[in-house]
């Protein structure tokens, strides 16, 4: 993309009015939302197609014959192809809708571990995963007797590759490890972890939750066999997500839970399940959210997400270096290669007063051990203080973050 079309592209005034909340007062002062590794929030696009899916199309969908039914069954499942396309799967039925990332993960270590983990089978995640992508593996594996195995990191929040290496295995069944670090904001060279674990035999479970709404993702041209993010991450709706999974994988394994619309026959004496995606969508599913998940995929494809990619990083970049500047802050996690989050600790404030300090002044960070515990023990902090940016965010914004951290410093000194 030209410079030009960058410009064009990113005229953050205008890209900001189809955000409603973003024109919210917060404490008598505007709102600065750097919270976005967290949720997101949503466009007019989002809003008004859950707005008109209430007043005209609402209705259950798959088993009805009427009009309404009808064409609520269009919407969700054009929004199934939305995101087949959107990651480039080879097709709508590799194309699972969940509640969220992790719901997808729960499901493939459920489905998957009970279909292939066997006693002495080994689990590979990495030292950076978010809890959602270490404790259903935890519970797997210690319901198939199988060995969780960790890839360790560098002090700049790097995964080690060499030391993945050492661990795969003929043991090796599946690997799960995250793209983006939601701490620490690491891009992780999936392609390669992919590339090693296929040489091995290893099947591989991609967290692609912190990438989809920075970095364009081909799941094809990546070669993962599983593929999970949530819909929230990327402006759309909370409790909808997507698993992809490759079709003959998915063919293989049991649906983990039962009920409506997973089924093809039921008698007392025997079920049989329906064909993909449907054998893992059981019950009455987020219709709602689905269609609002496909107009958020929409809204970014206008934009794009080679813009959005570039007009961050230089968010970040930019960002990385007024905090540098701050007396008495460090970053926590300083890789080569990362996307729009900045961790930070502050001598003398622990975080939560950090947060609380920046609330006041308008800005919303996310304070904690950002459900990565292990992350924290790796670095020997109890915490840190997360600013994190997307494209709706600009450099203004992070100029009034260092001034809300310089009040926390005359206050704690």
């Amino acid at each position: 993309m030209s410079e030009l079309e960058t410009q064009i592209a990113f005229d953050v005034t205008t890209l900001r009015k189809d955000f409603p909340i973003l024109s919210t007062m917060v404490h008598g002062k505007p709102l600065v939302y750097l919270d976005n590794a967290a949720t997101t929030q949503k466009p007019n696009a989002v809003l008004d197609i859950q707005n008109i899916y209430y007043r005209e199309q609402n209705a259950n969908i798959h088993r009805g014959v009427h009009h309404l039914s009808e064409v609520a069954t269009f919407e969700y499942e054009k929004a199934r192809g939305k995101v087949k396309n959107f990651i480039n799967a080879a097709d709508n039925k590799e194309v699972i809708f969940t509640k969220g990332t992790t719901d997808s993960i729960n499901l493939v270590a459920q489905s998957f571990g009970k279909t292939f983990l066997s006693a002495g089978d080994e689990v590979i995640i990495s030292a950076m995963e978010h809890h959602s992508n270490i404790v259903p593996w935890q519970m797997i594996c210690e319901e198939r007797n199988a060995i969780l195995r960790i890839i360790p990191m560098n002090d700049d929040g790097e995964l080690v590759i060499e030391e993945f290496e050492k661990l795969l295995s003929p043991k090796t069944k599946i690997v799960s490890v995250v793209f983006v670090s939601n701490s620490l904001g690491t891009i992780n060279p999936v392609k390669q972890i992919i590339e090693l674990a296929h040489r091995n035999g290893s099947t591989v479970l991609i967290d692609g939750a912190q990438a989809v709404a920075h970095i364009p993702v081909d799941v094809r041209a990546l070669d993962c066999d599983f593929f999970a993010f949530s819909g929230h991450k990327i402006f759309g709706p909370t409790g909808i997500g997507v698993l992809y999974g490759k079709a003959a994988l998915l063919d293989q394994m049991k649906p983990y839970q039962g009920g409506g619309d997973m089924i093809r026959s039921v008698t007392f004496e025997k079920t049989t399940y329906n064909d993909l995606p449907y054998k893992f969508e059981a019950g009455t599913p987020n219709i709602v959210g689905g269609i609002g998940l496909g107009a958020a995929i929409d809204y970014v494809n206008i934009i794009g997400l080679n813009a959005i990619s570039s007009y961050e990083h230089e968010l970040l970049e930019y960002g990385t270096e007024i905090l540098n500047h701050v007396s008495g802050l460090r970053l926590i996690g300083t890789a080569k290669l990362k996307a729009s989050i900045l961790s930070f600790v502050l001598e003398n404030a622990h975080p939560h007063d950090i947060g609380t300090i920046l609330d006041r002044e308008g800005i919303a960070i996310r304070t904690g051990h950002h459900c990565t515990q292990p992350v924290m023990k790796r670095f020997g902090i109890p915490a840190t203080a997360r600013a994190s940016i997307s494209f709706y965010n600009t450099k203004e914004e992070l100029d009034a973050l260092v001034r809300g951290i310089a009040k926390v410093s005359e206050i704690f000194g």
